[in-house]
C-alpha cells in the first residue's frame, strides 16, 4: 500500500526544456526567460509556467543554458579553508555583492594546499566562469595556474597577495600597516612595545604583519621583540599553533607578563588558552600583568574569557569592493592593476 502510495504522489519526470515547452504550452525563449529572470515575462506567462511546474519534476539545467553565450553569469571563488569564520565571513560578502550584480557565485576551498588551489582554477575553467575571486595561498608553485587562468578570465586577489604580482589582476585586502600600526600604537600607552607572536608563514599576511609590527614599534622608539616559534610544523591550525608555542614558552617562564600582540585572532584563542592552563588569566585578580591582544575581530573573539582586544577588519567592504573590481574587469572597464586597502578599526576589551 505504501509503495502503491508513492508512486500515486510522483511527478511526471521532464528532462530537457524542449519536453516541458511542449507539456505547458509555452515557447522555450519565454521559459528561459523566466528561469533567467522571472520578472522578465508577463504576469499571466508567469503564473502559468509557475503553476505548471507544480506539477511536474524538471530541474533547470543552470549551466548548460549558459555554455554558448559570451557571458555565463557565473564567477568563481576560491578561499584557504571554508571552516574559518574569516572565509566564512568573505565568502558571505561577496556572494551578496555577486547577487545584487546577477551573478551567481561557485565557490570552492583550496584546502590550504598549491595542489588544491590549482585543480580549482582548472575546475573553473572549464566551467568558463566569468571572472573569479580568489584568496591565495601564496606559494610560488600557484604563479603558473595564476597566469593560465587569468588568460581565460579577470581575477581578483582577496585577503592576500599571490607569490608574484601578476599584470591585469587586481588586489583588495586589509591595510595591514594601518591595522598593525593602530593596536601597536595602542598596546604601547604606558606599558613599552609589545611582543610579536606571529603567523605561520602561509600566505602574504604572515609577512606583512610582521613587517608592519617592526616598523610601528620602531616609530615607537622601542625595541621590537618576536616570540620563538618553537617545533610547531606550519599548518592553518592556527588555535593550535598558539596554544604549543605559548604553553612551551609559559612552562619556560617566559614571556609571563609581557602585552603579546598575536598575527591573527585564531593565534591569540591558542594563545588565552595557553595562558588560562597556567594561570596567567585567572578571575578575581585584580589585574593581570599578561595582555593578549589579536588582530581580525574573529567572531568568537568577544565571547571568550577574557573577550579579545583586536582591530576588525571590513569584511564586507572587502568583498564589495572585490566584486566591484571584478565586474569591471568582466566589462573592459578597467586596464591597469588596482590594489585597494581598507582600513580596520580598533576593539578594545578585556584581554589588553
Amino acid at each position: 500500500m505504501m509503495n502503491e502510495s508513492v508512486t500515486k504522489m510522483q511527478k511526471p519526470k521532464i528532462n530537457t526544456m524542449k519536453e516541458l515547452s511542449e507539456a505547458i504550452g509555452v515557447s522555450r525563449p519565454t521559459l528561459s526567460r523566466y528561469f533567467q529572470d522571472p520578472e522578465a515575462v508577463r504576469l499571466t506567462t508567469r503564473k502559468k509556467i509557475a503553476e505548471a511546474l507544480e506539477g511536474v519534476d524538471y530541474v533547470y539545467n543552470f549551466i548548460a543554458t549558459r555554455q554558448n553565450r559570451k557571458t555565463t553569469g557565473m564567477i568563481g571563488v576560491i578561499v584557504p579553508h571554508f571552516n574559518d569564520l574569516f572565509f566564512t565571513s568573505l565568502l558571505e560578502s561577496i556572494d551578496a555583492a555577486a547577487r545584487a550584480e546577477g551573478l551567481t557565485v561557485l565557490a570552492q576551498s583550496s584546502h590550504g594546499d598549491e595542489a588544491q588551489e590549482a585543480r580549482a582554477l582548472e575546475k573553473l575553467r572549464s566551467m568558463s566562469v566569468d571572472g573569479a575571486v580568489i584568496a591565495p595561498l601564496g606559494a610560488a608553485a600557484s604563479d603558473t595556474a595564476f597566469a593560465s587562468a587569468a588568460q581565460d578570465f579577470p581575477i581578483v586577489f582577496a585577503d592576500s597577495r599571490p607569490y608574484t604580482e601578476l599584470d591585469g589582476t587586481d588586489f583588495v585586502g586589509t591595510d595591514n600597516a594601518q591595522s598593525i600600526g593602530a593596536i601597536v600604537e595602542y598596546l604601547c600607552r604606558g606599558r613599552g612595545a609589545p611582543t610579536f607572536l606571529g603567523m605561520p608563514r602561509l600566505n602574504s599576511n604572515a609577512m606583512e604583519r610582521e613587517q608592519a609590527y617592526i616598523d610601528a614599534v620602531t616609530r615607537e622608539g622601542l625595541k621590537p621583540t618576536i616570540v620563538e616559534p618553537y617545533e610547531f610544523k606550519e599548518s592553518w591550525d592556527f588555535e593550535a599553533f598558539g596554544f604549543a608555542v605559548m604553553d612551551h614558552h609559559f612552562s619556560s617562564q617566559n614571556h609571563l607578563s609581557d602585552t603579546l600582540l598575536c598575527a591573527n585572532d585564531r593565534i591569540a584563542i591558542g594563545a588565552i588558552r595557553a595562558a588560562n592552563r597556567h594561570g596567567l588569566l585567572a578571575r578575581g585578580t585584580e589585574q593581570t600583568r599578561l595582555r593578549i591582544a589579536g588582530h581580525d575581530d574573529h567572531p568568537l573573539s568577544q565571547y571568550m574569557y577574557p573577550s579579545l582586544t583586536t582591530v576588525a577588519q571590513d569584511v564586507d567592504g572587502i568583498g564589495q569592493e572585490a566584486i566591484r573590481l571584478l565586474v569591471c574587469r568582466i566589462k573592459g572597464e578597467q586596464k591597469p592593476s588596482i590594489t585597494a586597502l581598507k582600513r580596520a578599526v580598533l576593539r578594545l576589551r578585556e584581554s589588553a
